[in-house]
């Protein structure tokens, strides 16, 4: 049935070849899906009590658009404790998801015919999100050399023209784990700061480095006054996907303008979860510890297992909890992620949700536990003979 009276935009979006896939294997009894990035564990009883409580107090009325003060100011206090960062509550702005964060971003700042350079591979949701303000992206790939992946700041520079509005980065970055040095982010703030683009930096991962701490975030480089706007998330680190919380961070000349367009998205983000968000922040540190160590456990899991089959393809990954690999022979990986549920029971990620470089690459989600890991590899191995 032809579609009618929509926006001409919407109409024409194209489908999330990772979303389709995952409703596939919906349908497939048994199916064992690593396709959707979220960990297997619960969020942690204290994050649950700190909100239960907020809802017995009473905390379950609007609130205000950008969010709970006590929650901005305990974002402050992270970021200076975990990142050495200052900056103002003014800068901080509260928002029902990381995905909500990202729309709030780009809508702000994009107009029709606008171009967004993007490193890619990165998630379709985020090139959907740009098509939404009917702005034009232009992708530049990672390069892929000796089991690690790389950005070309030249390449990356090259791409921005007269019409350019932002850069948008993921680092680290869904679904290869990369993440950009501090020097770097350092040179390409500087490249905007001089042209006077955005940035728009996605840093929901920036807490999943194996052999640090945390990764490196462009507020460590930035003027306070600069065109940057990062977004984070409390699903990943913190098992708090179901919650639908997140931030936003920006100049504080930004906060009038993400609180107008908040007003008219969702008039304020739900009350009583922020609760949960400050205990987790508050108190997140050692399940976070935890949860990277069997996160990287799994990690080299993964990897042994399928470094050691000579039909695929892959590294040990930096950070994030995701396998990126590819099968030789397997070009269409929207087609092989369909035979891996058809015949093995086992959802992955196509790569061809992730960007025009990739198409060939699929995305296994490892942060679950060791015997499902291991059954789902298992599964693999045996399609991919």
């Amino acid at each position: 049935m032809a579609i009618k009276n929509f926006r001409q935009t919407v109409q024409t979006l194209p489908p999330n070849p990772g979303a389709e896939i995952l409703r596939y294997g919906w349908l497939k009894p048994d199916t064992i899906s690593l396709g959707q990035g979220e960990g297997c564990a619960p969020t942690p009883d204290f994050i649950n009590l700190a909100s239960h409580q907020a809802m017995m107090d009473g905390k379950t009325h609007y609130g205000p658009v950008l969010g709970q003060p006590a929650l901005r100011e305990e974002i402050i206090d992270y970021y200076k404790r975990i990142f050495d960062v200052d900056m103002g509550t003014n800068r901080v702005f509260i928002t029902a998801s990381g995905t909500t964060a990202m729309h709030l971003a780009l809508s702000s700042i994009l107009d029709k015919g606008d171009e967004v350079v993007a490193i890619t591979p990165i998630w379709k949701n985020l090139l959907g999100a740009v098509q939404l303000t009917q702005a034009h992206t232009i992708q530049v790939p990672l390069d892929y050399n000796d089991q690690e992946w790389s950005l070309d700041l030249d390449k990356l520079f090259d791409s921005v023209t007269p019409k350019t509005k932002a850069i948008l980065v993921v680092t680290p970055s869904n679904p290869t784990g990369w993440f950009m040095s501090k020097a770097d982010m350092a040179r390409v703030m500087e490249f905007a700061r001089e042209r006077n683009i955005w940035v728009v930096s996605d840093e929901v991962y920036n807490r999943t480095l194996y052999d640090a701490v945390k990764a490196p975030s462009f507020l460590e480089v930035a003027h306070e006054d600069d065109l940057l706007m990062t977004i984070n998330s409390f699903s990943k680190s913190w098992a708090m996907t179901g919650w639908r919380l997140g931030w936003l961070t920006g100049p504080a000349f930004a906060e009038d303008v993400i609180r107008d367009v908040a007003l008219y998205d969702n008039m304020c983000p739900p009350t009583f979860t922020q609760y949960g968000g400050i205990a987790a922040l508050k108190d997140g540190e050692a399940f976070i510890a935890a949860q990277m160590a069997g996160w990287k456990k799994n990690r080299d899991t993964v990897y042994n297992r399928l470094n050691a089959n000579p039909k695929i393809e892959t590294y040990r990954s930096v950070s994030t909890f995701y396998s990126f690999f590819k099968v030789k022979g397997e070009n269409d990986s929207l087609a092989l992620a369909k035979r891996l549920i058809d015949e093995g029971s086992l959802s992955l990620a196509p790569g061809c949700a992730f960007g025009n470089s990739v198409q060939e690459w699929m995305r296994l989600c490892f942060a679950v536990s060791e015997d499902k890991l291991n059954e789902a590899l298992d599964r693999l191995e045996k399609v991919i003979k």
